[in-house]
């Protein structure tokens, strides 16, 4: 069933969002090399629960953390543990909180340290993607407008987009109806109507789309080992333009003039 928010519910997503936001950059603060996926883990948690807030992956289907963290070739559902970060990793950082109600979801990948320009790039054109295909969701559009402008983008580049794993509605459920694929065909999936809340959340891969899944059955790494970028937003579907409720803005103050900054072209919303 897809769900469709009124004004005041959204408001309570944006409220939810903000917390998320601001937890993504106490996480940000403490990247660097030798600090622990767990250390930054705990924090997140921490933050969350101190302003009212409770971690929506915690316990879900029993996932054992608050944030999913994966490096490197882990595409998504990282579990945090003793890996320490090391100079040359990405690092993707998925994040939801419960608020009021609500759901929100946002993810970011950083580089750690020195981190080759080509593997830099993917994580800018990633970033891009979601710019590309959010600018989609808008009344009147299918949920395959979104999918492809996400994958002709990404493919231009020579990437490829996982398939297995999805973009969703949210809400009062951390995952509702629709599904939302970062590939598709323009005119076809879900028609699009205002006050539908979207999770999109390009996964794109650095090599082929392959995937398998680790033995702890939430680890999803790339089949050919080559690195993969995550980027989220939750979105609200408006008429002519769509309502980002998620925000960068406070992960972009602490990584401004940063190693950890991923730049995107100047056509692209911060």
């Amino acid at each position: 069933m897809i769900f469709f928010r009124s004004d005041e519910e959204i408001n309570l997503i944006k409220i939810s969002a903000q917390v998320l936001g601001k937890a993504h950059a106490e996480v940000a603060k403490l990247i660097r090399p030798g600090i622990t996926t767990k250390e930054l883990d705990e924090v997140a948690e921490t933050f969350i629960r101190d302003n009212g807030g409770l971690p929506s992956f915690k316990g879900y289907n029993k996932f054992p953390a608050s944030l999913c963290i994966s490096v490197n070739d882990v595409v998504v559902h990282g579990i945090p543990g003793r890996y320490e970060l090391r100079d040359g990793d990405i690092v993707s950082i998925d994040c939801g909180v419960l608020l009021n109600g609500f759901h929100s979801d946002s993810a970011y990948t950083y580089p750690v340290g020195e981190v080759s320009q080509a593997v830099r790039r993917l994580l800018s054109r990633t970033k891009e993607s979601l710019y590309v295909g959010l600018e989609k969701a808008v009344d009147g559009g299918r949920v395959g407008d979104i999918g492809y402008a996400i994958q002709t983008y990404s493919e231009r580049f020579g990437y490829s987009v996982v398939r297995e794993l999805v973009g969703h509605g949210v809400g009062q459920h951390l995952h509702e109806a629709p599904e939302v694929p970062n590939y598709g065909k323009r005119g076809q999936g879900p028609k699009l109507k205002e006050g539908m809340i979207l999770a999109i959340e390009p996964m794109i891969n650095f090599g082929k789309k392959g995937i398998v899944q680790e033995r702890d059955g939430w680890t999803i790494r790339t089949a050919d080992r080559k690195p993969s970028a995550h980027f989220e937003h939750t979105v609200a579907v408006r008429k002519g333009k769509p309502e980002v409720l998620t925000t960068f803005e406070y992960i972009e103050a602490v990584t401004a003039n940063t190693s950890l900054m991923v730049e995107t072209s100047e056509l692209m919303a911060a």
